[in-house]
């Protein structure tokens, strides 16, 4: 069973939300879940810093031994800051996507609809657990 911490938001499309110690900023990375499916991740692509986002928007790219997947912003937004980590390291994704494989962190615009977004428990039931 995929790892589904209570405290985060989720897309319908496997990426996380995490609030950071500034409360207009959130970090974005795949889930558990998605990094399972995906398999060994070995390769990154991510925006730079300054690059702006609506919701939905493709924001990069993940590749797997398996495939290729689009990243996409669950809030509209600025990127404030970039894991360049996974440069060298891809594998963060999979051993640690919660925490060192984190991916963008987003200043996230004020009307920003994170009613959108699923809870924990919606998200469960997404991947069917």
């Amino acid at each position: 069973m995929a790892e589904i911490p209570s405290d985060l938001l989720y897309t319908e499309e496997h990426e996380y939300v995490k609030k950071t110690a500034d409360a207009d900023v959130v970090a974005i990375g795949v889930t558990d879940y998605a990094q399972g499916e995906l398999g060994d991740v070995v390769y990154v692509e991510l925006p730079k810093v300054g690059a702006t986002f609506g919701p939905h928007d493709v924001f990069g790219t993940v590749e797997a031994v398996k495939a290729v997947s689009e990243l996409f912003c669950p809030l509209p937004g600025e990127v404030v800051e970039v894991n360049t980590r996974l440069d060298k390291e891809p594998a963060l994704v999979n051993s640690d996507p919660y925490g060192d494989g984190w991916m963008i962190k987003l200043r996230v615009k004020a009307d920003a609809d994170r009613d959108a977004l699923l809870g924990p428990d919606e998200y469960k039931k997404q991947v069917g657990q």
